[in-house]
């Protein structure tokens, strides 16, 4: 019988997990090869608008394949509703058996997107932050911050969005975590005075248009053809262009959109799993520019789907 794991499970069991660890193992199955991941499926909605996404694949010899369903309806808060809904497929590599049900509306991906970005912190933030940029007030926003520290020491953060109403909300909700927050409606404002951005709105137009020596820039808002945050500009002065996946990258993102304006080359991209595996460098010293482009891979869903599932099975014995 299949399991079905509603959201408040899954939040309890979340807390024993590497998320980290999870995301970094994500990466290395599919920058080895060892995964399968199809092209994502995707609905793209304009009245009103919003986006769902279809991913799944399997890790060859692992137990299971995923199938993950994930949606943005960016109006959502007219409605007193949360932007993200969906939920993930778990089945067994061996029978094709749903094994279970994982009723997460979204909370999943939100919280495997937000490790990801502390992973590419990780490997290419600055060793010195004087403070870190949030564009965006949503709750990619809070989460990409939430999972920083322990990766980036830095207390002073400058968080920028278009209305009043959500930079103090957002500030509200992060009074818990010790930092100092500082708002802005100008991106400008961010690009200049901090080393570590990220980058977590729906945006169809490019909100940072350059970026300063020695400053790294997460961008995982842009995560369909339509959506942009990143002037092209940026990539094309960028030191390092890190992408989760060169083939996702040819359809969506920001470094899609710089291929189209042809700012930069395929060529020029490197996968964040080749530099967790060691084959890449990643930032070399703190006068770089660099960029990470992370549009979201099945293999992540695969980790986290998983992770959930097994920890739940260990505490049930």
């Amino acid at each position: 019988m299949s399991a079905i794991i509603s959201l408040s499970e899954i939040k309890k069991v979340l807390a024993e997990i590497d998320l980290l660890a999870a995301m970094e193992r994500a990466f290395l199955n599919y920058s080895s090869g060892n995964a399968v991941v199809p092209p994502v499926g995707e609905l793209v909605f304009e009245n009103p608008p919003g986006d769902v996404h279809i991913k799944y694949g399997y890790v060859r010899g692992d137990d299971y394949y995923v199938v993950k369903i994930a949606s943005g309806f960016y109006h959502n808060a007219q409605l007193d509703l949360p932007s993200s809904n969906g939920l993930m497929l778990l089945f067994s590599q061996r029978s094709g058996e749903l094994r279970a049900i994982l009723l997460d509306q979204g909370f999943l991906t939100d919280m495997r997107t937000a490790a990801a970005g502390a992973v590419a912190a990780r490997y290419l933030a600055p060793a010195t932050i004087q403070r870190i940029g949030i564009i965006g007030t949503g709750i990619q926003a809070e989460w990409q911050l939430r999972l920083l520290p322990g990766i980036v020491d830095c207390p002073r953060v400058l968080v920028c969005g278009r209305h009043h109403q959500g930079l103090q909300d957002y500030c509200q909700r992060l009074a818990d975590t010790g930092y100092e927050i500082e708002i802005t409606d100008n991106p400008t404002e961010v690009a200049d005075c901090c080393q570590l951005i990220v980058t977590t709105t729906p945006s169809c137009e490019a909100l940072l248009r350059y970026a300063r020596p020695g400053t790294h820039i997460t961008a995982v808002g842009a995560d369909t053809a339509e959506k942009q945050e990143l002037d092209s500009a940026i990539l094309a002065g960028a030191d390092k262009i890190v992408v989760d996946s060169r083939a996702q990258a040819q359809s969506r993102g920001e470094a899609y959109r710089a291929l189209q304006a042809g700012a930069i080359a395929l060529e020029q991209m490197i996968e964040l799993g080749e530099i967790i595996a060691g084959e890449q460098s990643g930032r070399d010293n703190d006068e770089q520019i660099t960029v990470a482009d992370l549009t979201g891979v099945a293999t992540q869903d695969i980790e986290i789907a998983t992770a959930v599932y097994e920890s739940l099975l260990q505490n049930a014995d």
